[in-house]
C-alpha cells in the first residue's frame, strides 16, 4: 500500500540483510516513523508497547524476533527462550502463537549452525503468505461490494469500519480494508465510514491515515454514529477485521465490534468478518468463556495524544483524577450476528460447518 505515493510493507529486512525494520504505529498520524529492530527483547517489545499490531503483523514481527533471537544464539535453550519471550507479549491475538508454532516446528530439527538462515527463511515465508491470503480475502470481499453496487447503480457503496483491520495490521493489503482497496482501485464508487475506535483511536489514527494516502473516500465517526448510520440507510456493508475466531465461528476482535454486529442485525445490513485462516482458533468453541480477553493499562483511556494548533504533539488527561479505570481491549461478537465470514478461500457462513466446508483438512479423523 502507498504512503506519500511509495508502495510500502509493515515489516522488511534492513539492507544490512539481518536487522528488522518496522512502522512505530504508536507515532502515528502525526509522524511517520521508522525504527530498527536488533534483538528479541526489542521484537517483543515492539509487540507488546503496540508500536506494531494487528493479529497478522504481530504474527510476523514475532517470526522475525526469533530469527534475531538466534543469531545471538542457535541453541535448542535459546530458541526455547525466544519462543516463551514472545509468546507472553499479547495473550489474545492467535496469530501470534501460531507464527511461533510454526517456526519452532521448522527449526527444532535443524543443527544449530543451519537454524539463522532457516529462520529468515521461514519468516519471510509467513510474511509473503500473509500478504497473499489478504488479497485473496480481498478478492472475495471485493464480489461483495460489486453485488452491492449492482443493486445501486451509479450511487456510492458505504462500508463501515471498526478499529484498524487494513494494512497497517498485516504485511500488506489489510484483512477488511483490502476488498475497500480493490474495489477503488476497479473505479467502484466506494467509501468509507471510519470508526475513531476508542480507546487508542486506531480507525482516526491508523485507518484513516492509511485510506488517506491511498486516495479512498472516508470519513471519521466517533464509535457512537454508527448505529445511527444504519438506522438511515447510510451503510451498505460492515467489514471488520478478527484476533481470534473460534471453531464455531465466534469473533474475537477489537472491543466495540459487539455493538456495532448488534446495530447491523437490527438494522438488515450484512456484517462480514474478514478472516485469514492463521487467526481460526481450532482448539476452542466457546468464545464467550474460552478467549482470553486482554486488559490493558489504564491511562490509554484516561489519556490521549494530539497536535495542537500550534504543531506540538502533546498527550492529554481526559478523566477526573482518582476515578478508575477499566480498559477491556477485545470483546467476542457470537457466530450469529456474524452475515459471513470472507476468508482467502471464500465466503462462508459463520458456523463449524462453514468453516470445515472451506477448511476440510480440519475435520477429525473418524
Amino acid at each position: 500500500m502507498n504512503v506519500a505515493g511509495t508502495p510500502r510493507r509493515t515489516i522488511w529486512v534492513e539492507s544490512d540483510g539481518w536487522s528488522v525494520g518496522i512502522i512505530d504505529q504508536t507515532r502515528l498520524p502525526h509522524g511517520f516513523v521508522t525504527l530498527r529492530l536488533t534483538d528479541v527483547g526489542e521484537a517483543a517489545h515492539a509487540i507488546s508497547a503496540m508500536l506494531v499490531r494487528g493479529a497478522p503483523l504481530i504474527g510476523a514481527t514475532a517470526a522475525y524476533g526469533v530469527c534475531l533471537a538466534l543469531r545471538q544464539d542457535a541453541s535448542d535453550a535459546a530458541l526455547d527462550r525466544a519462543y516463551e519471550t514472545l509468546v507472553k507479549t499479547r495473550p489474545t491475538a492467535i496469530n501470534l502463537r501460531w507464527a511461533l508454532d510454526a517456526m519452532r516446528a521448522h527449526l527444532a530439527p535443524l543443527k544449530p549452525a543451519d537454524r539463522v538462515q532457516a529462520a529468515y527463511a521461514k519468516a519471510k515465508a509467513i510474511a509473503d503468505e500473509d500478504v497473499a491470503i489478504n488479497r485473496a480475502i480481498g478478492e472475495h470481499g471485493l464480489g461483495l461490494i460489486r453485488a452491492a453496487a449492482k443493486r445501486r447503480p451509479g450511487e456510492t457503496i458505504n462500508v463501515l469500519t471498526h478499529c484498524n483491520a487494513g494494512w497497517l495490521a498485516t504485511v500488506d493489503w489489510g484483512t477488511a480494508t483490502a476488498p475497500i482497496y480493490l474495489a477503488h482501485e476497479a473505479g467502484i464508487k466506494v467509501h468509507v465510514w471510519v470508526d475513531e475506535t476508542r480507546p487508542r483511536n486506531q480507525g482516526a489514527s491508523l485507518t484513516a491515515w492509511e485510506l488517506n494516502n491511498h486516495g479512498v473516500p472516508h470519513t471519521v465517526i466517533v464509535d457512537n454514529t454508527g448505529g445511527h448510520l444504519m438506522q438511515h440507510g447510510q451503510v451498505d456493508l460492515c467489514f471488520v477485521g478478527t484476533d481470534r475466531t473460534t471453531a464455531q465461528g465466534d469473533v474475537c476482535n477489537k472491543i466495540g465490534t459487539y455493538l456495532k454486529a448488534l446495530a447491523a442485525k437490527d438494522n438488515g445490513v450484512p456484517f462480514y468478518v474478514c478472516l485469514p485462516s492463521p487467526s481460526i482458533d481450532w482448539t476452542i468453541n466457546d468464545g464467550m468463556k474460552e478467549v482470553p480477553i486482554e486488559q490493558r493499562a489504564g491511562d490509554e483511556v484516561s489519556r490521549i495524544t494530539g497536535r495542537t494548533d500550534d504543531g506540538r504533539i502533546e498527550t492529554v488527561t481526559i478523566t477526573p483524577q482518582g476515578s478508575p479505570v477499566a480498559n477491556y481491549a477485545f470483546d467476542v461478537t457470537p457466530a450469529r450476528l456474524v452475515t459471513g465470514l470472507v476468508t482467502e478461500r471464500g465466503i462462508c457462513a459463520a458456523s463449524r460447518d462453514g468453516l470445515l466446508g472451506l477448511f476440510p483438512e480440519r475435520r477429525p479423523n473418524r
